[in-house]
C-alpha cells in the first residue's frame, strides 16, 4: 500500500505533482523548492503542521512533503540552504521549512533536530521542480509605497525573539477592535507557522496575512527590495484601503539582518504611523529605545514581558520618559491616544 504524503503547511495549495528522485543526486536544492522526505528519527520537532493548519504527528517512517528554507531564530535553529546537494536533512520549522542546521539553542542539544532522508523533488507534467515562491510570483507587486498610504500602520517590534511582540500586536489588535476600528495584521518576516496570524485573529483582527501567502518558507537572507514589495503585496492582499489600522510584527530582535535592514530603510518607516517596542526585561527596555534612537526612530510606547513585573516598569520608568503599556492596557485601546498622529523622527 502506497504510503500517505503528509503535506505541510507550506505546500498546501500542492496538489498536481509526481515525484522525481534521480534530481536528488545533482539539482542543487533553492529556497522554495518542494521535496518529499522521509523523517527518519524525531527531535524537537515531533509534529509539522499540515495544509489544514492541524499539527500533525510524525514518526520514523513516515513521508512528509515540505519546502527548501532558511531560518533565523535565537531561541531555535539556524538553517541554511546549501549550496550542494545532501541526502539527508533537518526540519528548520513546523510550518514545513526544512534545510541544513549550522547552530541550535542548548535547550535543543539533547534532543537534536527532526532528521530527514530526501526521497525526491515534486515536480509537474513538464519535470521542473515546483517552488512555493515562484508559484506566487506572478502576484507579487513591485513596491511604490502607495499601499502603506491607504491605512493607518502599527509597528511592532522587540528586543528580541521572545520579547512578546507578539502578544503585544495581539492586544493592540484587540483594543482596537473593542473601540470599533476596522483592522487588519500582517507577520511580514519570520519562519512559516500560523500561531501568531491565528492569534490576532483570535483577538478579533478582521484580515490577516503572512509572507507564507506569498510562498516564501521563511524570510530570512531576503534582499530588501524582495521585501518591500512583499510589504506592498500584503497590504493590498488584506485590502488595507478598507482598514482603519493594520498591525505590522516583525520577527526576532533589532539586531536581526531584515529587522535592521526595514527599520534603517526610509521607504519602509516613512509609511509607519506608531512603533511600540516589546523587551523582556528593563535593560534591554532601555538600551533598546537607545539603539532605536540611532535609527532615528522614537517608539510611540513600550510594552513585552518585562510589563507583567511592577517592579521591571518602575525600572524603566525612572530611565525612560516615554509610555509603558501593560496587555490589559493594550487589549482596553488607550495606545490610541498616542497614534493620532504619524511617526515623527528624533532627529
Amino acid at each position: 500500500m502506497e504510503k500517505r504524503i503528509k503535506k505541510s503547511y507550506i505546500c498546501r495549495d500542492v496538489n498536481k505533482y509526481h515525484i522525481d528522485q534521480d534530481l536528488v543526486h545533482f539539482h542543487i536544492p533553492t529556497v522554495g523548492d518542494i521535496a518529499v522526505f522521509e523523517v527518519v528519527s524525531i527531535g524537537k520537532h515531533k509534529t509539522i503542521q499540515g495544509f489544514d493548519k492541524r499539527n500533525a504527528a510524525i514518526y520514523p517512517g513516515d513521508q512528509i512533503m515540505a519546502a527548501f528554507g532558511t531560518r533565523y531564530a535565537t531561541g531555535q535553529f539556524e538553517g541554511y540552504v546549501e549550496m550542494n546537494p545532501f541526502h539527508e536533512y533537518q526540519i528548520l520549522g513546523a510550518g514545513g521549512t526544512v534545510g541544513i542546521i549550522h547552530s541550535m539553542h542548548q535547550r535543543f542539544t539533547s534532543v537534536g533536530p527532526t532528521q530527514l532522508k530526501m526521497i525526491g523533488y515534486a515536480v509537474d507534467a513538464r519535470g521542473e521542480i515546483l517552488n512555493t515562491k515562484k508559484a506566487r510570483q506572478p502576484e507579487m507587486m513591485p513596491y511604490t509605497g502607495a499601499a502603506q498610504s491607504l491605512t493607518k500602520i502599527i509597528l511592532s517590534i522587540g528586543s528580541s525573539m521572545d520579547s512578546g511582540k507578539t502578544t503585544t500586536a495581539a492586544h493592540i489588535v484587540r483594543g482596537l477592535k473593542k473601540n470599533g476600528f476596522r483592522t487588519g495584521f500582517i507577520k511580514l518576516t519570520g519562519t512559516v507557522y500560523t500561531k501568531d496570524c491565528d492569534l490576532n485573529y483570535d483577538n478579533g483582527a478582521d484580515v490577516v496575512a503572512d509572507f507564507s501567502a506569498m510562498g516564501f518558507p521563511s524570510t530570512y537572507l531576503c534582499e530588501l527590495e524582495e521585501l518591500l514589495n512583499l510589504h506592498e503585496t500584503l497590504l493590498m492582499q488584506i485590502n488595507a484601503k478598507e482598514l482603519d489600522y493594520v498591525v505590522i510584527e516583525i520577527a526576532d530582535g533589532l539586531f536581526q539582518r531584515e529587522t535592521e535592514m526595514l527599520l534603517t530603510q526610509s521607504r519602509f518607516m516613512s509609511g509607519i504611523d506608531a512603533v511600540v517596542f516589546s523587551a523582556g526585561d528593563s535593560l534591554s527596555a532601555v538600551q533598546g529605545v537607545k539603539t532605536l534612537q540611532e535609527m532615528n526612530i522614537l517608539p510611540a510606547a513600550l510594552s513585552g514581558l518585562f510589563t507583567a513585573s511592577p517592579l521591571l516598569i518602575k525600572e524603566v520608568k525612572s530611565k525612560l520618559n516615554l509610555p509603558i503599556y501593560t496587555i490589559d492596557q493594550l487589549a482596553t485601546g488607550e495606545l490610541l491616544q498616542l497614534i493620532k498622529e504619524p511617526l515623527g523622527s528624533i532627529a
